[in-house]
């Protein structure tokens, strides 16, 4: 243990290292996309790139301004943070400035902040808070619910402006929850739920109903007492006729023959005593028929165009127009495929700095690495990236104080999935839903955000020797 005290000398320089190198290689990306030789010349600080210094130099102040404030502050505050944030988050959706469609920013002068970067650092602490108060347990149904409204309050009013990209990264919290003994349950839930809403975006819902089916039945067969293996390729003799007839434009004839083998099978291992086991896989061929139904229709019905399109640019490109709606998705491949192996230089990306890829120095900042840094700088930055959140799980798991470990889960979290979804997406492996590379991509509010959560770790961890 170190000794106690809150000296920055206790401070985890390693995890501050690697913050250091990611703003700082932000910068370098920022400025080379919005280098021009006369503008620099006469004015830097009126540039994007000069923007960006100033506010990689108030952060780091704010870093080191943390570290002066007593420890304890955090949780005892936590609660007060939060209701403030909340209080933001329904002041921006009356008082802000609509930007690209979204009531997310509220602006003064040519200062401009997102109050869902507080309400990220106000909900980890409230939730860290919550559950680190007295005979708190995740295996009690109350508890459960009072931390899904903790994070699903902001996330409602984030809808509600909308920005849906930012009300996604809230559900980053149930990585913390997992961690502090959710039941499992819950995310095969989600996940059954999360497929049948994508299944029903792309294909009928006959079709993801009759999938259903099959690989239910598979299942049921696969829990037969007897000869299961037997019964298992059946089923999937079974499944290759059926696929043969479907090509026959025999579907009907199909799908009815399937139903008669699912029950057949929930009949057989109902016999068995596992009724509850059938009862629950004929029931999520129900479920999921039905939410695969709702999001068909809610696509085709009541999303417009534009919206269709984005959700089409994720899982069906190919209806799209490459000069249209895939134009960005295209250019972002183009950009990184084009760097090769080491890259084509710092500052001598030409797709970058000519503005071929969109929304460049902010959520496609990725392709700028890819383009002049190539695949090493691009791995270098992921591998970046993997460090932190490393660093950051070993700070969490030495932690002695319960407040102080769920608070880093939360940090790790939402980074995790900025990281998932923003990287993704310039590689048209996640939709683009507009959400910030932390620490790299332009924007003085979400630099500002991410190194006060940061910072507040770091300041936790420096006293975990004492109480």
């Amino acid at each position: 243990m170190r000794p106690r005290g809150s000296s920055i000398k206790n401070m985890d320089w390693t995890t501050f290292s690697i913050y250091i190198g990611l703003i700082t290689v932000g910068l370098l990306m920022v400025y080379t996309v919005d280098y021009d030789k006369s503008t620099f010349a006469r004015n830097f600080f009126s540039t994007t790139a000069g923007k960006q210094a100033i506010w990689m130099v108030i952060s780091i102040v704010a870093f080191f301004l943390i570290t002066l404030i007593e420890w304890k502050f955090w949780q005892t505050f936590s609660y007060l943070i939060y209701g403030v944030s909340i209080f933001l988050l329904v002041a921006v959706l009356f008082l802000g400035t609509n930007i690209k469609g979204a009531t997310s920013w509220f602006t003064f002068g040519s200062f401009s902040f997102q109050p869902s970067e507080i309400a990220k650092f106000g909900t980890s602490l409230a939730l860290a808070n919550f559950l680190s108060s007295y005979n708190m347990d995740l295996r009690d149904l109350r508890t459960q619910l009072i931390s899904f409204v903790i994070f699903l309050v902001p996330t409602g009013l984030i809808l509600l402006q909308p920005d849906a990209g930012s009300a996604l990264v809230f559900m980053s919290f149930m990585i913390m929850l997992y961690r502090e003994g959710l039941n499992p349950i819950y995310f095969v839930i989600a996940t059954f739920v999360g497929g049948m809403l994508l299944a029903g975006f792309v294909f009928p819902v006959k079709y993801v109903a009759l999938a259903l089916m099959w690989a239910f039945t598979c299942i049921l067969a696969l829990n037969f007492k007897t000869q299961k293996w037997l019964w298992t390729l059946g089923a999937l003799g079974f499944f290759v006729i059926g696929f043969l007839f479907i090509q026959q434009d025999q579907f009907r004839l199909v799908f009815f023959a399937s139903t008669a083998v699912l029950l057949t099978a929930s009949l057989i291992t109902w016999s068995q005593k596992k009724g509850r086991l059938a009862f629950i896989l004929n029931s999520a061929v129900i479920v999921g028929a039905g939410i695969s139904f709702l999001a068909n229709y809610a696509f085709t019905e009541i999303l417009e165009p534009h919206q269709q399109d984005r959700i089409n640019v994720w899982l069906q490109p190919q209806k799209c127009d490459p000069r249209g709606s895939l134009y960005n998705v295209l250019q972002s491949k183009m950009a990184i495929s084009s760097g090769g192996l080491q890259g084509k230089g710092f500052m001598q990306g030409t797709l970058t700095k000519l503005n071929y890829v969109p929304e460049q120095s902010t959520d496609f900042i990725f392709c700028t690495i890819g383009e002049e840094q190539g695949f090493l700088g691009s791995f270098g930055i992921i591998a970046l990236y993997f460090l932190l959140l490393y660093r950051i799980t070993v700070l969490a798991e030495r932690q002695r104080s319960g407040f102080s470990r769920r608070y880093a889960y939360a940090i790790a979290g939402i980074l995790f999935v900025h990281y998932l979804i923003n990287i993704g997406m310039t590689m048209g492996l996640m939709p683009i839903i507009g959400i910030p590379l932390p620490f790299i991509s332009k924007g003085g509010s979400s630099l500002l955000g991410f190194t006060i959560m940061l910072a507040v770790l770091l300041k936790l961890d420096a006293n975990r020797g004492i109480g």
